[in-house]
């Protein structure tokens, strides 16, 4: 926790997206205190692993958390969606709960799991130097974000046009889970020092012969 407290205080002196958001717990007590009680019960079940692996993979299936629980806002902010679409969303994930207090809800779960997510990927690199808090979950929260994203867009469109568009999102959707459940698998067995980097990151690596290409979800 102690370690935690500190890097929350070195997000306001960051210019990350993340630290920018991270730092929000610091303006109010009472979101500060929020977020330390909840902080404290995720790195309570981390530390009471007995041994120095199992902390490791505890802290690893901790971070593949955050990333599903801060993913809603930060589909929100990126396909700027407002008016009737955004309280569609809503209920999407929240059923019949007040649309007023679901917004606050979501916004305050995003605030402090930004600023867990930033503790455990510093705690996971820096503290416990294991290399799957460097490009492995890197690639495995772009992911998620793609399978997330297009699992909204599916979900909202209602007119025949926005279906048009969505299709062939919708045809990907099974694909784009099974390789995050593979991902997930293969970052959980990984080593804390592999012997060679994760295939799915060796081959993403640019080379003269490749070039980034335009996603499939219209942004890049």
């Amino acid at each position: 926790m102690e370690e935690s407290e500190t890097r929350v205080q070195m997000s306001a002196l960051q210019h990350t997206k993340a630290d920018t958001v991270a730092s929000r717990v610091l303006e109010s007590p009472a979101v500060y205190a929020a977020w330390m009680a909840e902080h404290d019960r995720l790195m309570r079940g981390i530390s009471r692993e007995g041994r120095f692996t199992r902390q490791v993979l505890a802290l690893r299936q901790a971070a593949f958390t955050l990333v599903h629980r801060k993913a809603m806002m930060e589909y929100i902010r990126e396909r700027r969606i407002t008016g009737r679409k955004r309280m569609r969303l809503f209920a999407l994930f929240y059923g019949n709960r007040d649309y007023c207090n679901a917004v606050l809800a979501e916004h305050h779960n995003f605030v402090r799991c930004n600023s867990s997510y930033v503790c455990t990927h510093y705690i996971g690199e820096h503290l416990m130097q294991d290399a799957v808090f460097d490009e492995p979950m890197q690639l495995y929260e772009e992911w998620f974000s793609e399978y997330f994203r297009g699992f909204c867009d599916v979900e909202l469109a209602t007119t025949e046009e926005e279906q048009h568009l969505v299709a062939p999102v919708a045809a990907l959707r099974p694909l784009l889970k099974h390789r995050l459940t593979e991902a997930r698998t293969a970052i959980l067995a990984m080593p804390e020092h592999p012997d060679r980097e994760w295939r799915e990151v060796t081959i993403r690596k640019p080379n003269g012969d490749t070039q980034r290409m335009r996603s499939i979800f219209g942004q890049d």
